[in-house]
């Protein structure tokens, strides 16, 4: 590797949600700064598997549907 080039790699705080704090390795800040999450994995339905309903909102999924519902989907 290249010296003097590469971003300084070390230790953070990072605050969840639910105010639960890990300590991870990150290019951000400094040396102990602390992140402060507004959506974490512990609360998100994309890493939970919660049950989020898809909103149809003007029809466009329906529009969707019926112009490809010869596919097979």
């Amino acid at each position: 590797m290249k010296k003097d080039i590469h971003p300084d790699y070390h230790f953070v705080d990072v605050k969840l949600t639910d105010g639960t704090t890990v300590q991870m390795r990150s290019t951000y800040g400094a040396e102990g700064d602390t992140i402060t999450l507004d959506i974490d994995p512990s609360a998100h339905p994309a890493w939970t598997g919660g049950g989020h309903r898809l909103m149809d909102t003007g029809g466009r999924v329906s529009r969707f549907k019926k112009k490809y519902e010869g596919f097979g989907f």
